[in-house]
């Protein structure tokens, strides 16, 4: 098949790459972040994938970029417009670094419950310590104006060019399909959603087999058929 270089970055507040002094992180912050990332490297032509945030980023990425996003694809994504905060999200926000906030969220983000192993929580609750400082700066409560921060404007919408792939579980209760995924089909122009059952916020980890059939089928067709 197709070989892909795969630039996988972290968002500022996120990993190790700090938050620019005198910024607070977000939508925007995010996307210049990554466009000019892409410029940094070079790269004339790119596919977009992102996760939840990510997918809103982006989306907005490929609104600001047009000649440069050929495809887009936003898994559990958030960016609808009006989308409310969901309960669960706000936990996952508020989520404390540690053993007991890692697993209430890894709880939270999948369906299997089996997947909540020992391990995975204390990775994720090494990942949350590390980052803690810069983690909580980014969404203090109240928390639903990072959400709204975090939408795109159906006219952001309506210019992106690119065609769009809306990956979803159909047991998100992160970003419920309802109001996460749904309403963007009314505001792309050229756009496709999967939804797999049995699937909470996080299909990639969920339905590897068929999330990675999705991807690859996705970003080989031509830009425009």
């Amino acid at each position: 098949g197709t070989s892909w270089r795969l630039v996988a970055p972290d968002q500022a507040g996120f990993g190790r790459t700090p938050i620019p002094p005198g910024s607070r992180g977000g939508l925007r912050l995010w996307t210049e972040q990554a466009a000019g990332l892409m410029d940094a490297l070079g790269a004339e032509h790119y596919a977009v994938v992102g996760h939840s945030m990510g997918g809103a980023v982006a989306l907005a990425l490929a609104a600001a970029r047009p000649e440069q996003v050929t495809h887009v694809v936003a898994v559990s994504t958030m960016g609808a417009p009006g989308a409310p905060l969901s309960a669960e999200l706000d936990a996952v926000w508020a989520a404390p670094a540690g053993p007991l906030g890692a697993r209430d969220m890894l709880s939270r983000l999948v369906f299997d419950q089996a997947l909540v192993t020992e391990s995975a929580v204390a990775a994720r609750a090494d990942a949350m310590r590390a980052g803690a400082a810069a983690y909580a700066s980014l969404f203090p409560p109240p928390r639903a104006r990072w959400a709204d921060d975090l939408t795109l404007s159906a006219q952001t919408l309506a210019g992106i060019r690119a065609p769009v792939l809306l990956v979803h579980g159909a047991e998100d209760r992160v970003t419920p399909l309802g109001t996460a995924a749904l309403p963007l089909l009314e505001h792309l122009a050229d756009v496709r959603l999967h939804v797999l059952g049995r699937c909470g916020h996080v299909p990639q980890l969920e339905h590897p087999h068929d999330f990675t059939r999705l991807l690859s089928c996705f970003l080989g067709r031509e830009r425009g058929h």
